[in-house]
């Protein structure tokens, strides 16, 4: 299954690392480094999911979450949280906000292909 996905995280070593392992996957992998660049991706192109960094320079990913699940064009659109917060609140507060997964940081390479298949299997991508 090959998607369109987008990375929204401004650390470029876990951005460089996600998108190694989802392009080798097949995947096609876009990135954003704030929330306002992830804004003007998505009203040119609607990815098949969204890996978003909780801990983002001005609008945070949990901002930026809500934003997206309370518009309609992208409120289908699966996010999946990525943060060093590995606290069991931490993961309540990225759910409260409209994510649809979680992963910390670092980012486990095994993982995330079998997290991100998961979600877009049960979102219909193809």
């Amino acid at each position: 299954m090959s998607a369109c996905i987008l990375i929204v995280d401004d650390n470029p070593v876990n951005l460089k690392l996600a998108r190694s392992v989802l392009e080798i996957e097949g995947h096609k992998v876009d990135a954003a480094i704030d929330a306002e660049s992830a804004l003007e991706y998505l009203h040119e192109t609607i990815p098949d999911l969204i890996l978003m960094d909780i801990a983002l320079p001005g609008m945070d990913g949990l901002s930026l979450t809500r934003k997206l699940k309370a518009d309609p064009r992208w409120r289908t659109i699966p996010v999946i949280a990525l943060t060093a917060f590995a606290m069991l609140s931490d993961e309540k507060r990225a759910l409260d906000a409209g994510c649809d997964g979680y992963m910390t940081k670092p980012i486990d390479t095994r993982q995330l292909p079998l997290t991100v298949l998961s979600h877009l299997v049960g979102n219909g991508a193809s």
